[in-house]
């Protein structure tokens, strides 16, 4: 059953930094990398829509954040246009709607911790029309809009600047993505959101106490605000130990997270950072705390394995109907309704 259920799903990925490795590379050769090594891979995973955040390595801070994050738009427009075949650049639901009904994959645009921004929140208006859709404030440390949960000792909430980036977002119809915000600024959002929330790629914290995870309360907000949690497949934010363990753990997350929120507000967001992080000159995100990036599940070390997430559902008991809504239709929904619609309109 696995197979077909995994070939008829909608498969939702709402966290893969391959953008950065296609953009390393020279411009003549964006559309054709992401053809000859991404595309293969996409397909093998059988992955119907892919977020793609535009993160802004520390080598590019603070000087030249804004000119790496138009840069990595580029790339995004670049590739999907010389693979027009096979992907779309998809800026709300009908695009995505139109994308799957033609074979193609849907690319959706993020920001990670929008440092190209910084306290100039009017151009989150800029880069919407460039086709950013989702975007989150802080990563690892402090920025003028929040800091990330690796700052959570100061029990900061969003700036001024920061709430008035949330309010642009969701006049705009950008998704606002609380992954790696630190868990005062998590309250912050959660009481003053007016459109659903995202987190692309945070896992459970009662499962495994990392600042990057979310405890059952910030489960449950997410979920009231008709939003989606999206379990990060990295090991380090799954489990303490690298003994003996594999996708099942992946799957513990996904049944935990089901617990508290219901089934509707489960997604998957893969963070597949291996080959990225060992294919980039000079090395990605050294400023780290802990962590082992290169180190995966055995099979999942990139987007080809997603098809093991789906067996290890089933093996775990969850029903036909559930799997689909973990593997993309939680995720698919959110966008559908919400994504690049104004505040105050949504469909269906």
């Amino acid at each position: 059953m696995t197979p077909d259920l995994h070939t008829r799903a909608v498969v939702a990925d709402a966290h893969n930094d391959l953008l950065m490795a296609v953009a390393a590379r020279p411009h003549r050769r964006w559309a054709g990398f992401f053809r000859e090594r991404w595309l293969p891979q996409l397909r093998a995973g059988g992955i119907d829509i892919q977020v793609l955040p535009v993160f802004i390595d520390d080598q590019h801070r603070p000087e030249g954040a804004l000119r790496q994050t138009l840069r990595m738009i580029e790339c995004a427009h670049v590739l999907a246009e010389g693979n027009a075949g096979q992907v779309a650049l998809c800026r709300d639901g009908d695009e995505i709607d139109a994308a799957l009904a033609q074979g193609r994959i849907a690319l959706v645009l993020a920001l990670e911790s929008a440092p190209g921004v910084d306290a100039n929140v009017e151009l989150f208006s800029t880069l919407f029309r460039l086709g950013v859709r989702i975007a989150s404030i802080a990563h690892w440390g402090r920025t003028p809009l929040a800091d990330g949960s690796r700052e959570d000792a100061t029990g900061s909430r969003l700036t001024v600047p920061g709430v008035a980036a949330l309010a642009e977002m969701e006049r705009l119809g950008m998704l606002f993505d609380l992954s790696h915000l630190g868990a005062s600024g998590v309250d912050h959002v959660l009481e003053i959101a007016r459109r659903p929330v995202l987190a692309t790629h945070s896992c459970a914290r009662a499962l495994r106490d990392h600042h990057r995870n979310l405890p059952d309360e910030h489960l449950r907000g997410v979920a009231a605000t008709g939003g989606v949690v999206c379990v990060n497949f990295v090991p380090d934010f799954l489990t303490d130990t690298q003994d003996s363990v594999g996708v099942e753990r992946i799957a513990d997350h996904i049944e935990h997270i089901a617990s508290v929120t219901g089934i509707d507000h489960v997604g998957l967001g893969s963070d597949f950072v291996q080959e990225v992080m060992t294919d980039l000159t000079p090395p990605c995100c050294e400023n780290l705390d802990d962590e082992d990036p290169l180190f995966t599940f055995p099979g999942l070390e990139g987007p080809a394995g997603m098809p093991l997430v789906t067996g290890a559902l089933v093996e775990r008991g969850f029903g036909e109907d559930d799997v689909l809504k973990v593997l993309g239709g939680n995720l698919r929904r959110v966008m559908d309704r919400h994504m690049g619609r104004p505040l105050g309109s949504h469909r269906g």
